[in-house]
């Protein structure tokens, strides 16, 4: 990045200050900025640069909720700091603080590095600038290039990691029950991540890949008898993973159970477990010995 003057803050005409990157705000939050600066004032003013060859006016670098709610509260002018940058630099140093605030939305930052890579910057380079791991960007220019908007934001949200998010980007929908085998199996999907994964390739089967919700006012093509029975297929292999699964869960829980029976027939181990503090267990698991000594 070329070197910049030392800024300087001064009084700009808000007629006079392009918004070159627009982002949709959140009305709560957008809100209270209005209500902070009304009662407060402009603690931190925003960053703008002068356009190439247009005296007076000016490029926003950094600020746009703070504009904006200048403009709701009808002003004329604003605090700015002044700096002199290319369009490059500008969408930049935007990126990289959409990036540092602690909640942003996932697509906007995604995009944004998309947009970067159109102009010829490399998942190296953009590593360094936006402070990201490199293959974190690779992978996430990967799903953004197939339109997967629905896998970005469960990425983002930490609903699913990233590599799992990859592999069902580059599965066919009849692998994905078996990928999701393999990726229970080799600890990458446990618990709710599991659920959670289930419920979004769902969500992405029916409405699709991206976040709209234009898809879902269209009527649906009628189904094929072909489709139809496929459909149904799918459903019953599907049920009888989970049938297989939970027999499986079944039989490990009442092996424990009938282990945990018999080591508490030690009354030398009990009272040793007694002395470290190490004499309680789950009420469920509890519950289930009673009822198999009761059961004897």
């Amino acid at each position: 990045m070329k070197e910049m003057n030392s800024p300087e803050v001064k009084m700009i005409p808000i007629e006079n200050i392009r918004v070159i990157n627009p982002r949709v705000r959140n009305r709560k939050k957008f809100s209270d900025i209005i209500a902070n600066i009304s009662k407060l004032g402009l603690k931190k003013p925003i960053t703008v640069c002068k356009r190439t060859g247009k005296n007076g006016q000016y490029d926003l670098v950094c600020g746009q909720g703070r504009l904006e709610a200048y403009i709701t509260l009808e002003a004329d002018e604003v605090p700015a700091i002044v700096i002199k940058a290319t369009k490059e630099e500008c969408l930049l140093m935007s990126l990289v603080e959409n990036i540092a605030r602690r909640q942003y939305r996932a697509m906007d930052v995604v995009k944004e590095i998309a947009n970067l890579k159109k102009r010829g910057y490399k998942s190296n380079e953009i590593s360094k600038k936006t402070d990201l791991a490199v293959g974190y960007v690779r992978e996430i220019l990967t799903l953004y290039d197939k339109g997967e908007e629905r896998l970005i934001q469960a990425v983002e949200k930490q609903k699913i990691p990233l590599s799992v998010a990859i592999m069902i980007a580059h599965s066919e929908d009849s692998d994905l029950q078996q990928k999701l085998q393999e990726a229970y199996t080799e600890n990458k999907l446990k618990g709710p991540a599991l659920f959670k994964a289930r419920k979004l390739i769902e969500q992405r089967r029916q409405y699709g890949k991206t976040l709209t919700s234009a898809n879902r006012g269209k009527k649906q093509k009628a189904k094929s008898a072909d489709a139809l029975v496929k459909a149904y297929q799918d459903e019953v292999q599907r049920q009888k993973h989970l049938i297989k699964n939970a027999k499986v869960c079944e039989a490990r829980l009442l092996f424990i159970i009938s282990a945990f029976k018999e080591v508490f027939q030690n009354e030398n181990f009990v009272n040793l477990l007694k002395a470290e503090s190490l004499n309680t267990m789950p009420k469920y698991l509890g519950d289930r010995v009673e009822v198999i000594e009761g059961s004897r």
